[in-house]
């Protein structure tokens, strides 16, 4: 851009508004996040603690791409041209992306989870599973002792959420690899740094498509699942699970249709707009369905299905001793008597589809 012009007025506005309510999500997950964390600090890093600091991040990442998106037009910053926006905007999308790769992660799991079951217990043990946001292990002071001093090393991740941060870092770097390549198509050779990012968006928007269609899969699955079993608290999550599906494919279809279709995620500046653009209402529009509809709204729903707090402090059983006095009668030269003491501990592990 040579002449730096800065963006209309009503498209400003749109760029303000989504900074806004995106730097509002964000506060809302972080204020969500502390809560979390000073309600129960024995139960370490929870998915529930994960979904709020990924969706935190991502939606700060956003906030900043659209502050920086007005600055740079009306500044005319060149790097902005040459990689800086395709980074600031692909890194909250990969966030994005992570947070409900790890949802379809856990959703898979709790389906194989009750397919491994006996039937006789399948409808028991589903609705433990549905109840509490993580698995809290039992183990030794020593454990515990190291868990306060290191919570990191306490993180269970299972084999599906290692592959999905496997994934992460694996488009990560494909991104990486197309910001420097459209870093080198900014100087003189062959290489249309509009295409390379074209390239990216499209691939990308496919990926979210897949995630919709198999967030919406799994989550029937787990919504004819937990229909079968009876009581308040499986009814109130299978609810839950059927609106993220819902909210999941709608949204992700959207966006992914505005990326696949027109060229807004690739205009970083009012003159790119304003050539591809045949009216100044279409674009705002199509701005906002990528944007809002398309990640502003699955965040917000997700922090509000995931806005109960965990218990104040993890309560253990008590143990129940049962004494039982046996006497021989009086008659008997040497009377016996015994007691005989049992204590039980039930402890319950269960894990919720979010």
């Amino acid at each position: 851009m040579e002449s730096g012009s800065c963006f209309p007025t009503f498209l400003m506005a749109v760029y303000i508004a989504l900074g806004c309510v995106d730097g509002l999500i964000a506060a809302v997950a972080f204020f969500q996040l502390i809560r979390i964390h000073m309600r129960n600090q024995q139960l370490g890093w929870t998915r529930q603690k994960v979904f709020h600091l990924m969706i935190g991040i991502s939606n700060i990442g956003y906030c900043i791409y659209f502050i920086s998106t007005i600055v740079a037009t009306c500044k005319g910053w060149v790097c902005w041209s040459h990689g800086c926006a395709f980074v600031l905007m692909a890194c909250p999308s990969i966030l994005f992306l992570a947070a409900f790769l790890l949802l379809l992660s856990f959703w898979v799991d709790l389906c194989h989870q009750a397919n491994d079951e006996d039937e006789d217990d399948e409808d028991n043990s589903f609705q433990e599973a549905l109840l509490e946001k993580t698995q809290v292990k039992t183990g030794s002071s020593n454990r515990d002792s190291r868990r306060k001093c290191c919570p990191f090393h306490a993180i269970h991740v299972g084999s599906r959420q290692k592959c999905v941060i496997l994934v992460i870092v694996l488009v990560f770097l494909f991104m990486m690899a197309f910001a420097v390549l459209i870093w080198i198509g900014r100087g003189k050779n062959h290489i249309d740094s509009s295409s390379v990012a074209r390239v990216y968006i499209d691939i990308f928007s496919v990926a979210m498509l897949l995630l919709g269609g198999a967030l919406a899969c799994y989550g029937l699955i787990l919504f004819l699942k937990m229909s079968r079993v009876r009581s308040d608290k499986a009814s109130s999550e299978m609810w839950k699970v059927a609106g993220l599906a819902v909210v999941s494919v709608v949204c992700f279809t959207s966006s992914a249709l505005v990326a696949l279709f027109s060229d807004i995620p690739v205009l970083y500046h009012w003159d790119q707009i304003h050539q591809k653009s045949d009216n100044g209402v279409k674009t705002p529009i199509l701005i906002i369905i990528f944007y809002f509809i398309g990640s502003s709204v699955p965040s917000a729903f997700i922090l509000w299905v995931m806005r109960e707090l965990p218990p104040p402090k993890t309560r253990q059983a008590q143990s129940s001793i049962v004494t039982f006095i046996r006497e021989r009668p009086a008659t008997m030269h040497h009377p016996q008597h015994w007691t005989t003491a049992t204590s039980s501990q039930k402890q319950v592990s269960r894990a919720s589809p979010i």
